[in-house]
This record gives C-alpha cells, sequence and structure tokens, in this order.
C-alpha cells in the first residue's frame, strides 16, 4: 500500500503552503532548490507540519480541507502572510 503525505511547508517570515506528494523527502529538496515557482517566489524552505495518509483521494480531501481554513486556524501565530500554494 502506497502512502501519500499532506504537508505544509513556510517560510521565515511564516507564509505557508500546503501541498500533497507521495515522496515527502523527495518534494521537501524540490522546494528547497526552487523547483517549485510559488515556494521559490517566497523562499518557503521549512516543513512544518505533515501526515501520512493511505490513499490519495482521501489525501486530496484533507489538502483541501486544510487549505479552506481560516487564516488563525491554519496559522498558530496568526500571522497575516499566510498563502496556500498548490502543488
Amino acid at each position: 500500500m502506497r502512502e501519500y503525505y499532506v504537508y505544509i511547508m513556510s517560510s521565515k517570515t511564516r507564509r505557508l503552503y500546503v501541498g500533497v506528494t507521495n515522496d515527502l523527502g523527495r518534494r521537501g529538496f524540490e522546494h528547497q532548490q526552487g523547483a517549485s515557482a510559488f515556494t521559490s517566489r517566497y523562499n518557503i524552505t521549512r516543513l512544518v507540519y505533515y501526515e501520512a495518509i493511505g490513499n490519495v483521494v482521501s489525501a486530496i480531501e484533507r489538502e483541501k480541507q486544510i487549505k479552506a481554513w481560516s487564516r488563525p486556524r491554519s496559522s498558530p501565530s496568526s500571522s497575516p502572510s499566510m498563502s496556500v500554494g498548490v502543488t
């Protein structure tokens, strides 16, 4: 059974990015290397949260659920610069 990961990455200014992947290490490396336009533009390089999910449909549903949260709930510090990207 393949695992999928819903993850949240952050910049030093607390701008957030939410995504889904089947290889968390590879995807984190890609973000750090600037392979994603959004994360490169905002220097989003730190993994701050992830959860493993057993199937891709549930992982995508969870990603959408997190993206739908209000800013204070998505960002524990209530940072006004919260943004959500797409993988």
